[in-house]
């Protein structure tokens, strides 16, 4: 894209977010649905295109931490701030107490905010222009498969969606880690695109929360969510697949393949590199989804750095 291309869609992305549009834009997680953060027709209107239930709450998005701090009602506790100075731009999402102003909408009516800062340079070029946050849960149907391109944002939402802004492939290909920091101890509240290792290394040991089946305390914190439409059976290795009639089954494979006829095959990483690995996973999800195949079947990764965010969303796909 042109510098005047850019200028002209960026133009156009932001008059149609201030009246209250969605607009589709790249991150470095996933492509997300845009729009006001503080305006409720915009919200509403997020939640009616994804058909997300709405006690789900969004994520709020802020050029900076400056930015953040002025949706809190009170100052970012030490370890948060840590996180951020450490993290930002990046995977990070942080759960901290909200300022009255920012609407119930947006947070399904609790009392603290899931704010995060990416690194995506057309969406924070988006920000600056907009200059405001915007919430932005990615852009597929509640509980679907998470695009990663824009031309699976138009497979999945299509004309509902008024503008799509193409920034390529996303770089890392997992929503964001999500960490609440409202305690004496920060709580991951969805495994992501930031290890847990990483997060460790700044503030010391943290707790994992179990996802829940109803009103969940942060975006992404369901059981059930990122469902491929076809049935999902997970293993753990390649000696463990089931008997089965692998010409109707496709196979999401960590690092290499059996000698099996199978309907279609998917390889996340052939080096075994888990950062490759999450790069790939919710596009070639997507791909064997719209294969032939009549069921899915997963090689769980290692379940270490980010493949602990990857064997989440499989776990959470299978249970649906």
């Amino acid at each position: 894209m042109s510098p005047e291309s850019q200028s002209s869609t960026i133009a156009r992305a932001v008059d149609l977010l201030r009246r209250g549009e969605v607009v589709a834009l790249p991150t470095e997680t996933v492509y997300g649905l845009a729009g006001d953060g503080f305006n409720p027709q915009a919200l509403a209107r997020i939640f009616a295109v994804k058909q997300r239930p709405l006690f789900d709450p969004l994520i709020l998005h802020v050029l900076s931490l400056t930015d953040a701090e002025r949706l809190l009602a009170t100052s970012i506790p030490p370890q948060a701030r840590a996180l951020a100075e450490r993290f930002w731009p990046g995977p990070l999402t942080l759960i901290l107490p909200k300022r009255p102003e920012v609407p119930d909408l947006a947070t399904s009516g609790l009392p603290s905010v899931a704010v995060r800062v990416p690194a995506h340079p057309l969406s924070r070029t988006l920000l600056e222009a907009f200059g405001g946050p915007l919430a932005a849960p990615s852009a597929n149907r509640f509980g679907r498969i998470s695009p990663t391109t824009a031309e699976a944002v138009r497979q999945e939402l299509g004309d509902a969606v008024p503008l799509i802004l193409d920034g390529g492939p996303c770089r890392v290909g997992l929503e964001s880690t999500i960490v609440d920091c409202n305690g004496a101890k920060p709580l991951i509240l969805r495994a992501g695109g930031l290890s847990i290792e990483e997060i460790e290394s700044v503030v010391g040991p943290v707790d994992q929360a179990t996802p829940v089946s109803e009103k969940p305390l942060a975006p992404g914190h369901l059981e059930h969510h990122y469902a491929p439409r076809k049935p999902l059976r997970l293993v753990d290795s390649l000696d463990a697949l089931p008997p089965d009639d692998y010409r109707t089954t496709g196979l999401l494979a960590f690092d290499c393949v059996p000698q099996y006829d199978f309907a279609a095959v998917e390889v996340l990483s052939p080096d075994g590199d888990l950062i490759e690995a999450a790069a790939h996973f919710f596009a070639m999800l997507r791909a064997l989804d719209d294969s032939a195949a009549q069921q899915l079947i997963a090689v769980r990764p290692p379940h270490c750095g980010l493949g602990v965010a990857i064997n989440e969303r499989l776990s959470r796909a299978q249970a649906r």
